[in-house]
C-alpha cells in the first residue's frame, strides 16, 4: 500500500472516529438491509431508542413504520423513494474499503449499539459484521438476530444467566481464556478460528470470563440481551 493511499484511508477513518455523525447518550438501534421484524425493532427500540440506518436498512426501517435519524454508508443500496423522504439525514462515506455496517458503526459514538438486520441474510455479510465487531474492540455493539444475540466479549465479563442456558465462544483470532460457571471449563485450552472453539457449552452458575486478547466472540439466546448488556457494563 502506498503512503498517499495510506494517508486517506487513515483520514478517513479518523474523520469517523474522532467527529461522530450520531453522539448519543442512550443506545442506538442500527439498521442493515437483512431481515428485520417489527417485533425485533420494537425489542431493540426499548433498550436503545434512538434509530440509525446503515444504508438499504433505511428502508427496512421505514416499511417497519418507522425513521431513522441518519443513513450512513456508500448509499448504493438505499432506494431513490427513501433517499428523497430522508435527503436531509443522508450521510455518505464514499470509501470502498469497509462494508456498510463497519462505516456506520465508527460514526457513531453511544454507550451501545443493537444491529438489527445484519444476521440471517448473505453469509459474506454476516461474516464482515463479525470482522467489524472485532477491529473496533472499543464499541460496544450485540448483534441480534432471530435466536440468538453475538458481541464481543470484553477482557472480563460477568453473567447472570440461568443454569442450563446455553453459552457459545468463538474465537475470531488467537486466544485464550478462564472461567467460572461452565460445563466445560476454558483453562488450558489453545482457542482459534482453525482450531479450538467453544459452541454450545452450558451454564452451571454465575459466569466469569477472563480472555487474553479482544478475539472472542459470545452467542447467546436473545432473550438473555438485557443480561449481556449488564454484564459488559452498558446498562
Amino acid at each position: 500500500m502506498s503512503e498517499a493511499l495510506a494517508f486517506c484511508r487513515n483520514w478517513k477513518n479518523s474523520i469517523c472516529m474522532n467527529h461522530p455523525i450520531v453522539d448519543s447518550l442512550d443506545g442506538v438501534t442500527l439498521v442493515g438491509g437483512g431481515p428485520v421484524t417489527a417485533s425485533q425493532l420494537a425489542r431493540a427500540r426499548a433498550l436503545a431508542p434512538r434509530i440509525v440506518g446503515a444504508d438499504g436498512g433505511a428502508d427496512r426501517v421505514l416499511r417497519l413504520g418507522a425513521e431513522p435519524e441518519a443513513v450512513i454508508g456508500d448509499m448504493d443500496s438505499i432506494s431513490p423513494a427513501a433517499k428523497e423522504r430522508l435527503g436531509g439525514r443522508l450521510f455518505p462515506v464514499g470509501e470502498q474499503d469497509t462494508t456498510d455496517f463497519d462505516k456506520a458503526l465508527r460514526a457513531i459514538a453511544a454507550p451501545f449499539v443493537l444491529g438489527l438486520g445484519f444476521a440471517g441474510a448473505r453469509s459474506d455479510h454476516g461474516l464482515a459484521v463479525l470482522n467489524s465487531l472485532v477491529r473496533h474492540p472499543t464499541r460496544r455493539c450485540f448483534i441480534l438476530g432471530s435466536r440468538d444475540v453475538t458481541f464481543l466479549c470484553p477482557p472480563e465479563l460477568a453473567l447472570d444467566l440461568p443454569r442450563g442456558a446455553r453459552l457459545s465462544l468463538y474465537p475470531m483470532g488467537p486466544v485464550t481464556g478462564r472461567s467460572e460457571g461452565l460445563r466445560w471449563p476454558l483453562e488450558g485450552l489453545n482457542f482459534a478460528p482453525d482450531g479450538m472453539i467453544g459452541t454450545s457449552n452450558v451454564v452451571t452458575g454465575p459466569v466469569r470470563l477472563r480472555f487474553t486478547a479482544p478475539k472472542m466472540l459470545v452467542i447467546l439466546p436473545v432473550r438473555y440481551l438485557p443480561e449481556a448488556l449488564r454484564g459488559c457494563a452498558v446498562m
